[in-house]
Order: structure tokens, then C-alpha cells, then sequence
């Protein structure tokens, strides 16, 4: 039966944090688990003999939440508690968006205040580094700023058509992604951070220990792993626009690619070049994002006994994919010569800088300095000239909304890693690096080691 309670007033909301895996303190049991609103402990059941029971007993606290029904009981009475003045709470540990909240985020950005009185923006707020998940933390942020992404995982309803399999672990880190997403654009939560140890707990899983939080990883590892996780978890096919990943990420290529002899015998080159193998191949191929090789840096110091730090213009590292231009690959048995001719844009194009190479030793880092412009990148000189594929583009300009930099030396705990983001409701940058958020001039963004770019068609031009 449901009545009024009189130890409402127990509660503390600055000690709530629904941000970590539901389990039990006690017995480590996820299931029937409830959060004491007193002291924020979880405790499983609510019977005579459960873990909550005992603790409302022993330490005098008596208001609880089931973390699953979002119902409120008091023990050890174990009555429903039902008033208005805690759904403050319930939407902090579920927040709920409908199709007009989600409409309005792009348009005005409204300042939220925390229980601290400390401010924030919705959707700009540190992520918790847990011990080395700085690398994890950055891609969530460039992804909860893609308008299609967010969009979609703010709702539990767009991926309830998926009827997964029991213990289907890719599903669950869809699900986990977008409990994140809601908790980083969520106008009312009491705290201007957010914990994502329950994301990074089903990253853990979903890898197999692939990825950690105790072991800093690659961004580039990490998000080539997570787009195709979530592609498939939400049963995308290779069909292109099967699932919001690839109706968001995925563009597609044409490689022209040509086998070299491995003799300077000009008899023998002229023999192989008669056989199948040798011959040119064309294939098409599908793409989530592009990787552009930096030239490699200077090997000797300048006049002032200083690495002189060489600068590359992006549209230079873009002409990879013009078409026309040739470039040998090695392999540890064969060579050839590719090149690469873009035939469908993206809707959100990614780019990959590559700075890291790896040889049997040790892993080097090109600290070369990428010239980049804030807006109106036209990719049209990159397309295809196939006049179709020109027809299929009638928009080509890319303005950008999310890059991820990485800072100091190469190797796992050397380095950080930190993003830029761009609020569209707020017309402004950040600057978001764990649970540091600093606001950033456009100018600013350009002047460091840009590792992942992510860019938006502008289909107003």
C-alpha cells in the first residue's frame, strides 16, 4: 500500500550516483538491486533477510529505490512510497527524451545548473577517468556531438526492433552507449559529470579484454572496433544504410591496384606482366573512414638545436584520393601500386591522421602539424569525374564538429588525449579532456596534433 513517508527528508541527493554498475555491495548480485537514497549504496532485496533490510536496521536508513522498476520503498516498514518530489531523482537514473527535446538540442542551448550550483551545457560535460580510459572518453564525446547518432540512441525505441539473442554482448553495448548519451545530454542531473564505467564495463566484455580501462589503448584501434561492433549488434548487413552507422559513416571507393614484379630482369618483368595476377584490378570498396599518411618527419635538428616541426596542409594529405595519384604498398612477400578514387560521400566523414607506426622496436610519432580549415572543406575535387557519381553529389562542402588530439609521446600512459567538440545549440567550442571542460576560440583548434577528425556535409551551401 502506498502512503506518505516521514523520513523523506533523509535524503541526500549529493551522495547519488547512478553513473556505476548496478551491484549488489554485499553480494555482488545484479539482480533485484536497490540504491539506499541516504548514504547511495546498492543493496539487494528488500525481504527480511536481504542485504537492504539488514542496512535499513543496522544504520538507520530508510529510503529506497528499486533500480529497475524506479519504484521507492521505506524499510524495514517495506511500504511503496509514492510523491512528486522525487521524480527529480527517477530522471536522474533514466532520462527520458521525445522527438521534440531532441529537436529543440540543435536550436538553443539552454545553461543547466547541478545541485553544486556549478553550470554546464548539456551534452558538454566531463567524462570520469576511471584509470586509463582517456582514450575511450574522447570518442564517446565526438560521438554524442553527431546529430544522427545522438538522435537516435537517445530513444530507446529506435533500436526496439533488434530482437537480440540472450547474452548478445554487442547489443548491450548499443544499450550502454545510449544510457551514456542520455546521461550526457540530460538538462537535470545534480552532478556536471558523468561516470562511464558502465560503457566502458560492456566495451571490456564486448572485446573480450581487447580494450581496458587500467591499460591505455588507440582511439583509431578503439573506434574502428566500436563502429563495427555497433553496426552489427544493431544487425547492419553489408548493404549500406542497414544501420545508423553506416547510414551516417559509411561511404564507398573504387581501388585501382596493380602487382609489381620482384626482379630487375627485364625479360622476366616483361614474362609476369603477361600473367592474370599482374594485371590492373578494380574494386569497389565501402569505407567508415578515411586515413591520410603524414610525410614523414625531418631526421635532423635545425640551426637553433631544435626537431623542426614541419606543417602539411589537409587538402595535401586528402590528394591520396583524387584518383590519379599512385603510391606503393609493401607487404612482407609482394608489392603494388594503389591509388584511390572516392565515388560516395558520407554524410559524416571521418578522418584518420595516421601518426603512429609501429616497427619490431618501438612505436614512433609524427609530430607534424596538420593546416586545417574550421568549415567549408569542398571535396568535390576528390570525387569521381564518373558524371553519375558527380549527378549523385550536388553537395560536397564538410564543416567540422569533432577533433579528437593526442598529446605528448607515443606508447600506452605516455600520451593524453583530449577533444574538441562543437555545441550547435550554443554556437561554441570546447575543449573536453576527462573532467576538464574549457571553452575554445576556432582558432585554437587548429594549432594542435589533430589524430580524428570528424566533418558534417553541409547541405545549405
Amino acid at each position: 500500500m502506498a502512503r506518505l513517508c516521514p523520513y523523506l527528508d533523509t535524503i541526500n541527493r549529493n551522495v547519488l550516483d547512478f553513473d556505476f554498475e548496478k551491484l549488489c555491495s554485499v553480494s555482488l548480485s545484479h539482480l533485484n538491486v536497490y540504491a539506499c537514497l541516504v548514504c547511495g549504496k546498492y543493496f539487494q532485496g528488500r525481504g527480511k533477510n536481504s542485504h537492504a533490510y539488514t542496512h535499513s536496521v543496522q544504520v538507520d536508513h530508510h529510503v529506497f529505490l528499486n533500480l529497475l522498476t524506479l519504484q521507492f520503498y521505506c524499510l524495514p516498514d517495506n511500504y511503496e512510497v509514492i510523491d512528486a518530489s522525487l521524480d527529480d531523482i527517477k530522471y536522474v537514473l533514466k532520462p527520458t527524451f521525445n522527438a521534440e527535446n531532441i529537436a529543440a538540442m540543435d536550436e538553443n542551448a539552454r545553461i543547466s545548473r547541478a545541485l553544486d550550483s556549478s553550470t554546464y551545457y548539456p551534452g558538454i560535460q566531463g567524462l570520469n577517468n576511471i584509470k586509463h580510459n582517456d582514450y575511450m572518453n574522447v570518442l564517446y564525446h565526438a560521438l554524442a556531438h553527431i546529430p544522427p547518432i545522438r538522435n537516435f540512441f537517445l530513444r530507446d525505441e529506435s533500436y526496439a526492433y533488434v530482437k537480440p539473442q540472450p547474452g548478445d554482448q554487442l547489443f548491450a553495448l548499443a544499450q550502454r552507449l545510449g544510457e551514456l548519451f542520455r546521461k550526457l545530454w540530460n538538462p537535470r542531473n545534480f552532478r556536471c559529470h558523468v561516470s562511464p564505467h558502465e560503457m566502458c564495463q560492456a566495451a571490456v566484455l564486448a572485446s573480450k579484454k581487447r580494450f581496458q580501462i587500467t591499460a591505455q589503448g588507440e582511439t583509431v584501434d578503439f573506434m574502428t572496433w566500436l563502429l563495427h561492433s555497433l553496426h552489427k549488434g544493431l544487425k547492419g548487413t553489408n548493404k549500406p544504410d542497414s544501420s545508423i552507422i553506416s547510414k551516417t559513416f559509411q561511404g564507398s571507393m573504387k581501388i585501382h591496384s596493380r602487382k609489381l614484379p620482384m626482379t630487375d630482369n627485364p625479360v622476366e618483368i616483361k614474362r609476369l606482366m603477361q600473367q592474370k595476377e599482374y594485371q590492373k584490378t578494380t574494386t569497389a570498396m565501402p569505407f567508415f573512414f578515411l586515413t591520410l599518411d603524414l610525410p614523414a618527419a625531418p631526421l635532423f635538428k635545425d640551426e637553433f638545436d631544435a626537431n623542426f616541426i614541419p606543417q602539411v596542409p589537409l587538402l595535401e594529405l586528402l590528394s591520396k584520393f583524387d584518383g590519379t595519384q599512385e603510391k606503393e604498398y609493401k607487404t612482407y612477400k609482394d608489392s603494388c601500386m594503389k591509388r584511390f578514387e572516392l565515388t560516395r560521400l558520407p554524410p559524416y566523414l571521418i578522418l584518420v591522421i595516421k601518426r603512429f607506426t609501429k616497427n619490431n622496436f618501438f612505436v614512433e610519432k609524427n609530430h607534424t602539424i596538420v593546416n586545417f580549415p574550421i568549415g567549408d572543406l569542398d571535396m568535390a575535387e576528390f570525387l569521381s569525374a564518373d558524371p553519375e557519381v558527380q549527378d549523385r553529389h550536388p553537395h560536397t562542402k564538410y564543416n567540422l564538429i569533432a577533433n579528437i588530439v593526442h598529446d605528448g609521446q607515443p606508447g600506452a600512459g605516455k600520451g593524453t588525449y583530449r577533444v574538441h567538440v562543437f555545441q550547435k545549440g550554443a554556437k561554441q567550442w570546447f575543449e573536453l579532456q576527462d573532467l576538464h571542460v574549457t571553452n575554445l576560440l576556432p582558432q585554437m583548434i587548429t594549432l594542435a596534433e589533430a589524430y580524428i577528425q570528424i566533418w558534417e556535409l553541409d547541405k545549405s551551401s
